[in-house]
C-alpha cells in the first residue's frame, strides 16, 4: 500500500501540498484527480524522492519509502523523460538496468513489452521518428520494464486515440488484477469513472475527497434522473424540488435535492410529456469532482 501521511511541500510562498493524506491500495486502480496546478505532479514526484518534503511522509507497505523500494516502482511522467535521438530498444534496456537488474533479464522484459504493445518492428528506430502515440507507449514500457509493484502515471492517456486508450485501459486493469498498485492522474473523468475503483481529488494542494468511488457516489444525498422523451419537452418549472441540469434532443438530466420526492417528480414528468425512459442514479464522477472542487 502507498500512503501519503500529512505530506506538505512548499515552494517559497506557494504551498503545493498541504498535509495531504490518502492511500492507494494493491490490486486496485486509483484515479488521482484535480484541476491544473492542484498539486498532482508534485505529489507523484514526492513518491520518487524528486522533491524534498517540508513535512509528512510518503510510506510504502507501512514504512517510509526507501531506495530499494523505488527500484520496484514505475513512473511515467507527463513530460517525457526519454532521449529523442536514441534508439527505442537501446534506451529501454539502459533504463531498465538503472534499477539494478541484469542486462539479460532486462532485455527479455523489454522485448516482451515491445511485442505486446506492437512496437517490436520499431525497436531499432530513434524515438523522435515515432508518432506521439507510439512515443507514449515507449514511455509506458520504460515504467513497466522492471515489473513494478507500484505504477505511478501522470496523464497516461493524453494524446491517445480511442483504440490506444482502450489498450492502455486494458493493460492497467491487467496489472492491477495481478496485484500491482496503480495510481494515475487524468482529466478524462468518464474514463476514470469506468476504470478506477478508488479516486483521490486534490485542489490547491489539499485532498478534498478520497475513497472508494461507489461509496463516495452513494454518500451524496442528491440523486439524478436521466430521461428520454419524445415530442414537446416537459414544463421544467413544474418539477420542483427537481432542477434541470441540461436538456437537448429529447434527453434531459435533473437533480433532485436531499429529501426530494423522486416519485412525485416522475409522476409530474409523465403527466406533462411523453416519457420514453428514465434512470435514477447517484452523481457521476464529473459531478462529484465539480462539487468537491467548488467546495
Amino acid at each position: 500500500m502507498l500512503m501519503f501521511d500529512a505530506v506538505t511541500k512548499r515552494f517559497g510562498p506557494l504551498t503545493a501540498l498541504d498535509r495531504c493524506t490518502f492511500t492507494a491500495c494493491p490490486g486496485r486502480l486509483t484515479g488521482f484527480l484535480g484541476p491544473n496546478g492542484a498539486g498532482k505532479t508534485t505529489a507523484m514526484r514526492a513518491v520518487f524522492g524528486l522533491v524534498e518534503l517540508d513535512a509528512g511522509t510518503v510510506r510504502w507497505r507501512g514504512r517510509p519509502v526507501r531506495a530499494a523500494d523505488r527500484a520496484r516502482f514505475g513512473y511515467m511522467p507527463e513530460e517525457r523523460g526519454l532521449y529523442p535521438r536514441m534508439r527505442v530498444r537501446d534506451q529501454l534496456v539502459y533504463m531498465g538496468q538503472l534499477s539494478g537488474r541484469g542486462a539479460k533479464d532486462v532485455t527479455r522484459s523489454v522485448d516482451a513489452w515491445l511485442e505486446r504493445l506492437g512496437l517490436a518492428g520499431r525497436a531499432a528506430d530513434r524515438l523522435d521518428r515515432l508518432s506521439h502515440g507510439n512515443q507514449q507507449r515507449v514511455q509506458l514500457i520504460a515504467a513497466l520494464v522492471n515489473e513494478p509493484d507500484l505504477l505511478v502515471l501522470d496523464e497516461p492517456f493524453s494524446g491517445l486515440d480511442p483504440i490506444a486508450m482502450g489498450a492502455m485501459s486494458d493493460l492497467l486493469s491487467g496489472l492491477a488484477a495481478k496485484g500491482a498498485t496503480v495510481l494515475f492522474s487524468s482529466h478524462q473523468l468518464d474514463l476514470v469513472e469506468d476504470l478506477c475503483q478508488d479516486v483521490v481529488i486534490i485542489e490547491q494542494g489539499r485532498i478534498v475527497l478520497a475513497g472508494e468511488l461507489k461509496d463516495l457516489r452513494a454518500a451524496v444525498p442528491e440523486r439524478f434522473i436521466d430521461i428520454r422523451y419524445q415530442g414537446a419537452a416537459p414544463d421544467w418549472s413544474l418539477l420542483a424540488p427537481a432542477t434541470l441540469i441540461e436538456a437537448n434532443d429529447g434527453r434531459a438530466r435533473l437533480r433532485v435535492g436531499s429529501g426530494g420526492d423522486v416519485a412525485a417528480v416522475l409522476t409530474t414528468l409523465q403527466d406533462s410529456a411523453d416519457i420514453v425512459s428514465f434512470t435514477y442514479q447517484p452523481p457521476t464522477l464529473s459531478e462529484l469532482f465539480c462539487e468537491a472542487v467548488a467546495a
